[in-house]
């Protein structure tokens, strides 16, 4: 005897969201893809459905990856004048120096001079950016042209 069929309450969203997708829909999405999950509807509905999941996880580490590549970016440009990323942020916290990591970034690649005096401005701000830390000069064989 079949189960009976329970009534599932859910919004027309929540109905859309579940619908299997059709043979062209499927296909469409799949064009490009090897051996089989392009022609075979079956195993091209996983295939899209996982390249859809990927394509969701994806989208949100982006957004993590560049952040981190800004920080480490600003980081640099910060130690080259004595000062770590750390107590450079803060100090332009405490001055309410409202710029977005990523304009930061910008300004410590292509802007080293307007870089230098939100450094300066860092660094008057916080205590702990006082001491100037010079990196050591390398000494070694000068190459002869």
């Amino acid at each position: 005897t079949p189960k009976p069929r329970t009534l599932r309450i859910c919004s027309e969203k929540q109905r859309r969201r579940h619908k299997k997708m059709n043979k062209k829909e499927v296909f469409k999405l799949a064009k490009g893809f090897r051996g089989r999950a392009k022609n075979c509807i079956r195993i091209a509905r996983e295939r899209v459905e996982k390249a859809l999941q990927y394509s969701y996880r994806d989208r949100r580490n982006k957004k993590r990856d560049m952040r981190s590549l800004w920080i480490q970016r600003i980081n640099a440009g910060t130690r080259q004048h004595g000062v770590n990323y750390g107590n450079f942020m803060h100090g332009l916290m405490k001055e309410n120096v409202q710029l977005n990591r990523k304009v930061l970034s910008e300004l410590s690649m292509h802007e080293p001079y307007s870089f230098k005096a939100l450094v300066d401005v860092s660094r008057s701000a916080f205590p702990g950016n006082k001491k100037s830390i010079v990196p050591p000069k390398k000494e070694g064989l000068a190459v002869v042209l």
